[in-house]
């Protein structure tokens, strides 16, 4: 699975997905934040699932029908359970999400809207 964290995720995060085989990448070390088009454009173009705190992403890719490989928010998720939230999820939601779905997080639950929706 290929995951790309947006900058609001907390970076520790990064060492944590890497270390249990996840191909993960965060935006907090690219030089320049490009916005969200270009965010979500490129996790579309190299096949990443977007992780996220922003509701923005969701917004985009559903009023504006634009394209993505899964998006994975996650809505007052401790910095520190981020990580092992999104392990949890990707092992759990990944077919889903690797056919364009969103699914929200957040303590106690999980919302998931499907690529068909």
């Amino acid at each position: 699975m290929r995951v790309l964290l947006d900058t609001c995720v907390w970076g520790g995060a990064l060492t944590r997905l890497e270390s249990s085989g996840i191909d993960a990448e965060w935006t907090g070390r690219w030089q320049k934040d490009p916005g969200d088009y270009e965010i979500l454009a490129y996790a579309h173009k190299e096949e990443r699932v977007l992780v996220t705190l922003d509701k923005d992403f969701g917004e985009i890719a559903v009023l504006r029908d634009i394209p993505h490989h899964g998006i994975v928010r996650l809505v007052n998720i401790p910095a520190r359970l981020q990580a092992d939230i999104c392990i949890k999820v990707l092992m759990r939601y990944g077919l889903e999400l690797q056919k364009g779905a969103i699914v929200t997080v957040e303590p106690g639950r999980v919302r998931i809207r499907t690529a068909e929706q």
